[in-house]
């Protein structure tokens, strides 16, 4: 049932960012942002953890679980440590991720050769 549901959030979510691309004019780096953007906020109030809670990676894998994480590092950190919090909570709460993804962009660097599309 796990599995269940991580995936109907997680396509549902997919599903939403598919939908904003085929019928607006945003472009995709606008609903990445937006998506991140509504992570924190859904996060700051207390709704995204419950959502993270129910559906597990289809949650927490996406970038409003990206934006989510951020949230919740800056309100540990803004606890524990103040003001200078707010600077730093996001990202160590997100190094982890940032790490992984700075790698594996140097990995594919190293194994494919970039061309121009022409």
């Amino acid at each position: 049932m796990d599995y269940i549901k991580a995936f109907l959030v997680g396509g549902a979510l997919c599903l939403i960012g598919q939908i904003l691309i085929d019928k607006t004019k945003l472009t995709p780096a606008r609903i990445l942002v937006s998506y991140v953007v509504a992570g924190v906020l859904l996060g700051a109030v207390g709704l995204y953890p419950k959502l993270i809670e129910f559906a597990g990676a289809g949650a927490s894998v996406p970038l409003t679980g990206f934006g989510s994480l951020l949230a919740k590092g800056v309100k540990e950190a803004v606890m524990k440590d103040g003001f200078l919090g707010i600077f730093t909570g996001g990202l160590k709460a997100a190094a982890g991720g940032i790490t992984a993804a700075i790698i594996a962009g140097l990995v594919a660097s190293f194994l494919f050769k970039a061309r121009d599309k022409s």
